[in-house]
């Protein structure tokens, strides 16, 4: 239990998706213009994350990685079909992420709207697909500790949006130089939200 509530907290603040990696930024520059579109998105991307790395943890499991058809049949021990991960990994999340569409454009049409083309893109998000291959490299031993993982990445990808989103929101009111209004000013101040997160580092787990 202990090993996955670290693994949950190392996946919020140390291996932020934003942060640490860079991955997911192309949604996370364009729709964090608004606090409520980002929380919007963030919570899609904690779904979504939190359903398909522990779906793709059995799948790797049971499926893809050598041996794992052993339970099958003994003679496909030497079996080895983890060239497909990527393909099978992304069909899982665009399963997902038409999920999430539907329930979206049902429940609040609002947010669907100002999402826009962005809550379907989440399919090709590199941070979705990111954290199924990161749990394939590090091998975790248990669905828990893979599920634990898949969350803390989506809840610090949704910190990392919102919090940019509220810096943006407040700015709006500040002298920003001509030259670095917009994108620019995102980029300056998402490097040094980057190098605030680099303070986790210090974090025992």
């Amino acid at each position: 239990m202990q090993e996955v509530f670290n693994i949950f907290i190392k996946s919020i603040f140390i291996d932020n998706m934003v942060f640490a990696y860079f991955l997911g930024m192309c949604s996370y520059l364009a729709v964090s213009k608004t606090v409520k579109t980002s929380v919007g998105l963030g919570l899609a991307v904690i779904f979504v994350l939190g359903i398909t790395v522990p779906v793709d943890y059995l799948l790797n499991e049971y499926i893809l990685k050598a041996g794992a058809l052993v339970w099958l049949d003994a003679s496909l021990i030497d079996a080895d079909l983890s060239f497909l991960s990527f393909i099978l990994f992304i069909a899982i999340i665009a399963s997902m992420v038409q999920l999430v569409e539907m329930i979206v454009e049902k429940f609040s049409p609002a947010l669907y709207a100002s999402l826009g083309i962005f809550l379907p893109l989440i399919a090709v998000n590199c941070a979705i697909l990111g954290g199924s291959l990161f749990m394939q490299e590090r091998e975790y031993q248990n669905i828990a500790e893979a599920t634990s993982f898949g969350l803390g990445s989506g809840v610090g990808w949704f910190l990392a949006i919102v919090g940019i989103a509220a810096i943006r929101e407040k700015i709006r009111y500040s002298n920003v130089p001509p030259a670095l209004r917009g994108l620019g000013i995102t980029f300056i101040i998402t490097g040094l939200m980057g190098i605030a997160f680099m303070s986790f580092l210090g974090i025992k787990l």
